[in-house]
C-alpha cells in the first residue's frame, strides 16, 4: 500500500519538535515555506512575498500565520490534521507584527535554515532584543532519524526510480542527443509516480567525467559510455535518487578496468553500513578501494548525502564526519571515478541503515550495461 502524506506527518511530529525546541533552549522556531515546515506539517506552502510562518514555541500551542488567500490551501493540507489554530492575516495587516505581539518577549527563535532574508530581517526588526539561529539545529537530529513510516516511503521511492532506470536502454541509442534522452527520461519519471522530476543527468562521452552534468545537445556516439544520475519526489513528499551506467556498444578498455574498480568500491560501503559506525568509515570504504588501484585523484566528492524529504539532507558520508550511524539514517553511497575529458562513473544506491546492517533501497543491476 502506498504510503500518504497523513501517515508521514503525525501529531507526535509536532510534539517532539517542540520538546526538542525546549531542550535547545530556543523560546520558538519560526518556520517559514520550505522543507523544515514541510518536514513538521505536511504543508507544501508556496513561497511568496506574503508570509507563510508555522510558529512552534517551546511550550504552548502552535500555530500557522497564513496569508488569507491561502488559507484554504493550508487548511487542506496535512497541517490540518495537527490541530493547529491558522491564523489569516489580511493584506493591509503586517503579519511580522502580529507573530512579534503573539510570541511577547522571547530570547531566541529558531528561523528556518531556508527562510528568505526578507523575512529574516523583517523578524530582527520586529524583535530587536531576540537572537536568531537556525532551526536546523533543532530539526537535524529528528529528520536524520528516519521513521519505519519514512523508511517505507523512501523505499516506496527507490522502487519507482528502479522502474524507470529498468526503461533507460529503451532511450539510449547512437546518435540520440542527451537532451532527447533526457525528454524520455523525464517522462518515465512521471509516469512511474513522481509528482516531480528533479533532475536528470544524461552524460555521454566526456560529459561523464563531470557529476553534475546536467543534459546537452551533444550526440552520443558508438562507444561511449553514459552515466544516468535521476530522481524526483513522490506524492508523499519523499526523494528518489539513482545512479547507473550505460555503453551504447563495447566499453573501451580503461574504462572497464576502472569500473569494476568502482563496483567494488560502491559494494565496500555498502557493506561497511551498520549502526556505530562513523559516516567518515565509509567514506573511506570507498575511498580505499579506488585509491589502492590509483583513481583516488580521480574521486573529486563526497561518498553520499542523506536524503528524505530533500534529495540532499544531513547526514553527510564524507571524512571529517564523526557521527555514527544509527537505525533510521537513509543516504546515498555512491562513489565516483571521472577522468576529465574522456569519460566517468558514477554507481548510486539509497542505503538506510537498520538495527544490524544497512538496507540499499535501489535494486537495479549495479553492473555496466551495454545497449
Amino acid at each position: 500500500m502506498a504510503v500518504t502524506s497523513s501517515d508521514l506527518y503525525p501529531v507526535s511530529r509536532l510534539a517532539a519538535v517542540q520538546e526538542a525546541t525546549a531542550k535547545a533552549g530556543i523560546d520558538a522556531l519560526l518556520l517559514t515555506p520550505g522543507p523544515d515546515l514541510r518536514y513538521v506539517s505536511g504543508y507544501d506552502a508556496k513561497p511568496l512575498e506574503r508570509l507563510t510562518c508555522l510558529v512552534v514555541p517551546a511550550s504552548g500551542e502552535a500555530y500557522m500565520l497564513v496569508p488569507r488567500l491561502e488559507l484554504p490551501a493550508a487548511e487542506a493540507s496535512p497541517a490540518s490534521r495537527l490541530g493547529l489554530e491558522f491564523v489569516a492575516w489580511d493584506e493591509t495587516d503586517d503579519p511580522y507584527r502580529i507573530a512579534a505581539d503573539r510570541l511577547g518577549r522571547v530570547a531566541t527563535v529558531g528561523l528556518a535554515d531556508r527562510m528568505w532574508a526578507m523575512s529574516s530581517l523583517r523578524f530582527r526588526d520586529v524583535l530587536p532584543d531576540t537572537r536568531q539561529v537556525l532551526a536546523g539545529g533543532v530539526l537535524r537530529e529528528l529528520r536524520m532519524r528516519k521513521s519505519a513510516v519514512e523508511v517505507a516511503a523512501l523505499r516506496e521511492a527507490g522502487e519507482a526510480i528502479d522502474a524507470v532506470h529498468r526503461q533507460v536502454p529503451e532511450f539510449l541509442r547512437a546518435g540520440r542527443t542527451e537532451r532527447e534522452v533526457g525528454r524520455d527520461i523525464a517522462e518515465a519519471i512521471l509516469a512511474a509516480g513522481h509528482a516531480t522530476v528533479d533532475f536528470v543527468i544524461v552524460a555521454s562521452g566526456p560529459n561523464g567525467a563531470s557529476p553534475h552534468h546536467d543534459v546537452s545537445d551533444r550526440v552520443i556516439q558508438a562507444g561511449e559510455p553514459v552515466v544516468v544520475d535521476i530522481g524526483g519526489q513522490l506524492h508523499n513528499g519523499y526523494c528518489s535518487d539513482s545512479t547507473r551506467n550505460y555503453c551504447v556498444g563495447e566499453p573501451p578498455a580503461e574504462y572497464a578496468a576502472y569500473f569494476e574498480v568502482l563496483r567494488r568500491a560502491q559494494e565496500a560501503a555498502c557493506a561497511a553500513v551498520r549502526p556505530g559506525v562513523t559516516c567518515e568509515s565509509i567514506d573511506a570504504a570507498a575511498r580505499e578501494v579506488i585509491t589502492e588501484a590509483g583513481y583516488g585523484e580521480y574521486f573529486i566528492h563526497r561518498t553520499g548525502h542523506g536524503i528524505g524529504i530533500e534529495t540532499h539532507e544531513e547526514p553527510y558520508i564524507v571524512a571529517g564526519n564523526a557521527e555514527a550511524m544509527e537505525p533510521g539514517f537513509a543516504f546515498s553511497v555512491e562513489p565516483g571515478i571521472y577522468l576529465p575529458g574522456r569519460h566517468g562513473a558514477r554507481i548510486e544506491d539509497i542505503v538506510v541503515c537498520g538495527e544490524n546492517e544497512g538496507e540499499r533501497l535501489n535494486l537495479t543491476p549495479r553492473e555496466l550495461v551495454i545497449v
